[in-house]
């Protein structure tokens, strides 16, 4: 794209902003707390994710139900996003995460003890709300204190960091579930997230380049957003995080289900080993930035996208192992398409990028919330093989969307 997606202050000073954000003067830091971040937001939004069955048979509710555990974390946490956004423009970067993820964790450490599943329902939603102050804020922060030339590797960075909270969050719970129970586990994330909170507010540099706003009116907010729905490009962009993200949860909700019953009949420790292909997505999101940098965003969004395919190929056969290798290649064809996108709406958004980073959020969770839930309809009426084709559909349009974006800036540079 043009040089005027670059941010301003590093356009004005970016030789300054070297020497500040130099690895070892500021951007390892940087890069190690929004790591941390990003574990703590996902370990905590998606711990409840291998739990669905536990809470099928506990509160004796429908598969399809179950998943509001996640979708109505997920839907709050959009609607959060947004908001929460719009906020930091006025409160700032650093104190608005620490507390986001301090107050989810004490929520998630609630909800261990829910006595009934509308107790535990209002817990997880109240949880996606507070939770809602990482995610925007985050990706602002990267977008105004890293170099533009190290974006895609720091986004990256970030998303590993998602990426290793999903699973690690996955894989404890099924453990600690397995061998003590629900509450334990959920209980037992609380507390170590909330630690992960204090390292991550001790580490975090203060901002540099957030220029507070003492008074931001709705009217304000409101254009700032309608600005980036305006623009050519990013519109598409936060089609891709709805639709790729919704593909994504929608596996993910589900084959705990279908590995539970026969012929795999795998217990929860089994189930939760599976997650593990999260660490795939841990080392292809740092690896997509980088490419996306020197190949073009649009092409690697096309790869991962026609890598997830193919992992929905693979979990159409019968084997065991096949089903495991097919949710591994789906989740590095899905964290490819992610830390490309998340990072390139950072690069497009020339002002407000807390707003742009919110829209794109706000999609992103919502796919995860209506499309989650609504794979739980395929998978009850008509099995594996029905929702698999719900989630081909999904990423057949995100290649769409890659090769219109490829097509349309195919003569604005190499990074288009």
């Amino acid at each position: 794209m043009k040089d005027r997606c670059v941010p301003i202050d590093f356009m004005k000073r970016g030789k300054e902003a070297h020497q500040v954000l130099s690895p070892s003067n500021g951007l390892a830091r940087i890069s190690g707390a929004l790591f941390l971040a990003g574990f703590a937001t996902f370990s905590l939004i998606y711990c409840t994710q291998p739990l669905l069955p536990e809470f099928t048979s506990d509160f004796n509710v429908s598969p399809a139900t179950s998943s509001l555990a996640l979708s109505l974390t997920t839907g709050c946490l959009a609607i959060s996003i947004v908001c929460v956004g719009a906020l930091s423009e006025t409160w700032g970067r650093r104190g608005l995460m620490f507390l986001s993820m301090a107050g989810a964790a004490i929520l998630n450490l609630i909800s261990s003890a829910a006595p009934t599943w509308e107790f535990l329902l209002a817990t997880r939603s109240l949880e996606g709300l507070v939770l809602g102050g990482v995610p925007a804020v985050a990706m602002a922060y990267l977008s105004e204190e890293v170099p533009a030339e190290r974006l895609g590797r720091a986004m990256g960075l970030y998303v590993g960091g998602t990426a290793f909270g999903g699973m690690i969050g996955r894989v404890a719970i099924g453990a600690l579930t397995h061998f003590s129970s629900w509450r334990t586990a959920l209980a037992t994330m609380a507390a170590v997230d909330l630690f992960v909170a204090i390292i991550f507010l001790m580490l975090l540099p203060p901002s540099r380049n957030f220029v507070r706003r003492s008074t931001v009116g709705l009217r304000v907010h409101v254009h700032a957003w309608f600005g980036h729905l305006s623009q050519i490009e990013l519109p598409w962009l936060f089609a891709t995080g709805f639709l790729a993200m919704g593909a994504f949860v929608t596996i993910y909700n589900y084959a705990g289900f279908r590995l539970l019953a026969p012929p795999y009949s795998l217990n929860q420790t089994q189930i939760g080993l599976i997650f593990l292909a999260y660490i795939f997505g841990v080392f292809a999101s740092p690896v997509a930035g980088a490419l996306a940098e020197k190949f073009g965003r649009s092409l690697v969004v096309v790869a991962g996208g026609m890598i997830f395919v193919v992992g929905l190929a693979l979990t159409m056969l019968e084997s065991l192992l096949a089903v495991i290798a097919g949710i591994s290649v789906i989740t590095v064809g899905f964290f490819v398409v992610h830390s490309v996108v998340s990072g390139w709406v950072g690069y497009l958004a020339d002002r407000n990028k807390s707003h742009a980073t919110s829209l794109y959020l706000l999609s992103y969770y919502l796919g995860s919330s209506v499309l989650g839930s609504l794979g739980g309809w395929f998978w009850h009426v008509s099995g594996w093989a029905a929702l698999v084709e719900f989630c081909f559909a999904q990423i057949v349009a995100v290649l769409g969307i890659a090769f219109h974006l490829r097509l349309r800036s195919a003569a604005e540079g190499p990074n288009s």
